[in-house]
């Protein structure tokens, strides 16, 4: 008896554990609907966090991951600059890529990898003014594109991008503020 009763119980260990794991994940799906709602860009807040696996848990992993997508598609933005110089003919707009691959290195680089380690270590406050430059350093880019590109297909893609780096780092921002305002 007393082997068949474990031999039951084993399996029943693993069906309770199997019905948790919608409980964990409604749980996580609750906190990104929290915090979304509070950001400018609730879908694109939604769009990021959603797909991410584990799912952040917690608001601390939220906002972690948030400033790695802000870091990701800063990553990719330089990269595509860098591009464009390597194939641009006209020295003004060449100048102007080059100025804004500048504004990028440093905060892809250093600045906001610092920032996401702060964050671990509690250090919102470092994060938010990291983000916060991280804007201020894409709208400069902009503003030097907006002034020497024409509206080529090359400029329209880069200010796409700035505008999604500029959203996301918005949305950022707000997760780690309400993050900071639940604390």
């Amino acid at each position: 008896m007393t082997k068949s009763s474990a031999v039951t119980s084993q399996p029943s260990l693993y069906l309770f554990l199997l019905l948790l794991l919608p409980l964990q994940a409604q749980s996580s799906d609750d906190l990104i609907d929290t915090v979304c709602k509070q950001t400018p860009f609730c879908d694109l807040c939604e769009a990021c966090l959603r797909p991410l696996t584990p799912s952040p848990s917690d608001p601390k992993s939220l906002a972690s991951a948030m400033a790695n997508v802000v870091l990701g598609n800063m990553t990719d933005t330089l990269s595509y600059i860098q591009s464009l110089i390597r194939h641009s003919n006209d020295p003004a707009a060449e100048r102007a890529l080059a100025q804004c691959a500048e504004l990028y290195r440093p905060v892809v680089r250093f600045n906001i990898p610092q920032a996401i380690e702060a964050m671990q270590r509690g250090e919102f406050g470092f994060a938010l003014y990291v983000l916060g430059d991280a804007e201020k350093q894409t709208d400069s880019c902009q503003k030097r594109i907006n002034s020497t590109m024409a509206d080529d297909e090359s400029s329209v893609a880069l200010t796409t991008r700035n505008q999604l780096v500029k959203n996301l780092c918005d949305v950022a921002i707000s997760v780690i503020k309400s993050l900071m305002n639940s604390s």
